[in-house]
């Protein structure tokens, strides 16, 4: 159904325009009309017409005037302009308005024809075309909560690397680098510093999942994730490094409305604790910091800032060197840690030239927290007695350059520790698959098979098989039988169907295709050869 307003002052020509519409196009149209510039302004506002044919000349307002003002409340109407041969003036500023055809009277029906069968295939592109975007519009409301669960997910593991986290940043439209996290904790009452029924208000919330989310974005432009147990955690991107008191002060009152509008919306009870601003790849410190603030006072809103969570350092402390120092070390990335550890040990000579101890003292904190990160990530066997030296060397030395040796020193043994760990593990677990499929290619296994033998996930077995080979499983695999189908089929005389079931091909016709995929000839032709 297609909506037309015929927009002239002469009765013939609306009666002739109707006429000619209703006998071509039937119950296709929708057919409205007025005579004067005002009334047909009044009408496109209630009629909302998809063509509007419109003349130059009608009483009062004229055509071109109502065209700019109908314009304004639809911006979609296309309008056909006519206009006596005198009037043919008005087309420069009927074009402005982007007018699909100008006609001059008297009207041809064809011409009249033609033009509305034009604009109606103009209407139904550009409806086709809303229908895709809602459609499109639609699917994303779908995925984003999805998406957003992921990202939530990557910080709260602490899974996430720099291209995800900017893989996120686009696809959700984040433009800010910082932010801050709150858990919303909910409850069928609270004791104390705690909800009451965890589990049972899990379930309450789960059910409730779409009202809360739909609140939580109403109070805030915030990334939601799933209820995990009694708990939902969003994270806010925030422009600046810091948030100043005045709006710490209104982020608090904000959220404390926001609990009140969830319990009526859900008749749940609810806490929100509040975290520290950070960078996104922080994000799962400041969860942590809005779990300790809930749990260390009573109310139903607690900010981080707000009370003794968490650790402040002196203006000039280095900190972003220290945290990407134990980053790198985590990673086994033992050039950036040594530029990393070089550049910190510069601000400790730069600054405690005065104060020897202290720069000991760090030294051996870090070497201590390097060490402890290669046990912990790297695989290692901790040894109890492997450390009686580190004391007395840097207590015996005054010399800073010897100090900043053994510094770089334990540093770079802690990476190195982690990643020939990696390694070690990683040929370990490529050896054992080759022989696994040595010895077992002639049969019907698959990449589960030779995992589970590695004892480790398909996922990660598949991940590190490619890495160590250069292969993945199915290619190493087919290479193994084909290289010993090409050994049989040139020193014996088995028949095909024999070789082809002893190099774990259980089908002659699939052993033979690939065969021919893989060395450019049949079996039948390399053996002929």
């Amino acid at each position: 159904m297609y909506k037309i307003m015929l927009a002239d002052d002469e009765g013939i020509v609306i009666d002739s325009l109707k006429f000619i519409i209703e006998k071509e196009f039937g119950d296709e149209c929708m057919v409205e009309y007025a005579k004067t510039g005002r009334s047909v302004i009044e009408l496109a506002e209630k009629f909302r017409p998809d063509i509007a044919i419109m003349d130059i000349q009608m009483p009062g307002i004229n055509g071109i005037e109502a065209m700019k003002e109908i314009r304004k409340s639809n911006g979609n109407v296309l309008f056909i302009v006519m206009s006596a041969y005198d009037k043919f003036d008005y087309a420069k500023e009927a074009i402005k308005l982007g007018v699909l055809e100008y006609i001059t009277k008297p009207m041809e029906r064809t011409k009249i024809i033609a033009v509305l069968k034009r604009g109606m295939e103009i209407v139904e592109g550009e409806r086709e075309k809303r229908s895709n975007d809602l459609l499109v519009k639609e699917k994303l409301e779908t995925v984003i909560p999805i998406i957003e669960s992921g990202l939530i997910y990557d910080i709260l593991l602490q899974e996430q690397f720099t291209e995800d986290i900017d893989n996120y940043k686009t696809i959700l439209g984040l433009d800010k680098n910082y932010a801050y996290m709150f858990s919303v904790v909910c409850g069928d009452g609270q004791e104390g510093s705690h909800m009451t029924n965890a589990v049972g208000s899990s379930v309450k919330m789960q059910q409730h999942y779409q009202e809360v989310r739909e609140c939580v974005k109403e109070y805030f432009d915030c990334i939601v994730g799933t209820v995990m147990a009694n708990k939902l955690a969003v994270l806010v991107p925030y422009e600046n490094d810091e948030m100043d008191y005045n709006e710490r002060i209104d982020l608090i009152e904000r959220t404390r409305e926001l609990v009140r509008h969830m319990r009526r919306k859900t008749g749940i009870s609810f806490r929100i604790g509040i975290g520290k601003v950070g960078v996104l790849q922080e994000m799962a410190a400041s969860y942590n910091e809005a779990l300790n603030a809930l749990a260390m006072t009573t109310g139903s809103v607690a900010h981080a800032d707000d009370l003794p969570i968490g650790c402040d350092y002196e203006d000039d402390y280095p900190i972003h060197l220290e945290k990407q120092l134990f980053d790198e070390v985590e990673k086994g990335e033992t050039n950036q840690a040594l530029a990393t550890a070089r550049s910190f040990f510069d601000w400790m000579a730069d600054n405690g030239k005065e104060s020897l101890m202290e720069i000991r003292l760090k030294a051996l904190e870090f070497a201590l927290w390097t060490e402890h990160i290669a046990y912990d990530k790297g695989g290692m066997t901790y040894q109890f007695h492997s450390r009686q030296d580190y004391l007395p060397t840097l207590m015996n030395t005054d010399d800073l350059e010897i100090i900043r040796k053994w510094f770089l020193e334990k540093i770079m043994d802690a990476c190195q520790n982690i990643q020939s760990k990696r390694e070690e593990k990683s040929n370990s677990i490529i050896e054992m698959s080759r022989t696994y499929i040595k010895n077992n290619f002639n049969k019907d296994i698959s990449l589960d098979d030779v995992s589970r033998a590695a004892n480790i996930s398909p996922y990660y077995f598949s991940k590190i098989f490619k890495e160590g080979t250069g292969e993945n499983f199915i290619e190493y695999l087919t290479n193994i039988r084909i290289d010993k189908a090409k050994e049989l089929l040139s020193t014996t005389e088995l028949s095909m169907k024999e070789i082809c079931s002893m190099c774990g091909y259980s089908d002659p016709n699939y052993f033979s295709r690939s065969f021919k995929k893989n060395v450019g000839v049949t079996p039948t032709e390399y053996k002929n050869v």
